[in-house]
């Protein structure tokens, strides 16, 4: 299994237990832990390192006292996805849903609304031009209030394999090039046009 496989393996193990308990104290605790995460480096809080490091296959620690890029994309992932459930009586975690997917559902429920389609742009602009995982943190974390307050759900095994790829200069651009695809193709095939 490649690193990126077991990095989305252990995003989902992990996704698929704090969605069993998130009616738990316990869990409703781990939830609001990941969710001081957010804007962190990963293992800045050792009070999170037992949730994304706990399990966490040998092959994917850094061990040079940076976080490797699975431990980002763990990390990024459970922290993003923690705001995200955060009040949410439903799972907000639904597969096949890309952040671009996501995006344009937004675009789509603000049917004529200028103002609207204007700040959702402000937000997933950002995302699609980051340059490291700092900015783009910053800038998810921004997307994924949109997603709360709009009742809109994402994959968050298929953004952690994202956030994966995206720490590697090659693969970053196809990323961010099928987050587009994934926005305008969604946005087209409603029939909105005018993106």
């Amino acid at each position: 299994m490649s690193i990126k496989a077991m990095t989305k393996a252990y995003t989902a193990s992990q996704i698929r237990d704090l969605l069993r308990n998130r009616d738990t104290n316990g869990g409703r605790a781990m939830l609001a832990n990941l969710r001081r995460g957010i804007g962190k480096i990963p293992g800045e809080m050792p009070e999170l390192w037992g949730i994304f490091l706990g399990g966490l296959d040998d092959a994917l620690y850094g061990r040079n006292g940076n976080p490797s890029f699975a431990e980002w994309a763990v990390y990024l992932s459970l922290t993003l996805f923690a705001l995200h459930q955060q009040g949410s009586a439903e799972a907000v975690h639904q597969e096949k849903i890309s952040l671009g997917n996501a995006a344009a559902e937004l675009i789509d429920r603000s049917k004529n609304e200028d103002e609207e389609r204007s700040r959702i742009m402000r937000r997933f602009g950002p995302v699609i031009t980051a340059s490291d995982m700092q900015e783009l943190s910053h800038h998810l974390r921004g997307m994924i209030q949109l997603f709360k307050a709009n009742n809109v759900h994402l994959d968050y095994v298929q953004l952690a394999g994202d956030l994966f790829d995206f720490q590697y200069p090659d693969s970053r651009r196809k990323v961010q090039l099928r987050w587009g695809e994934d926005f305008y193709h969604i946005a087209k095939s409603e029939g909105d046009n005018e993106l």
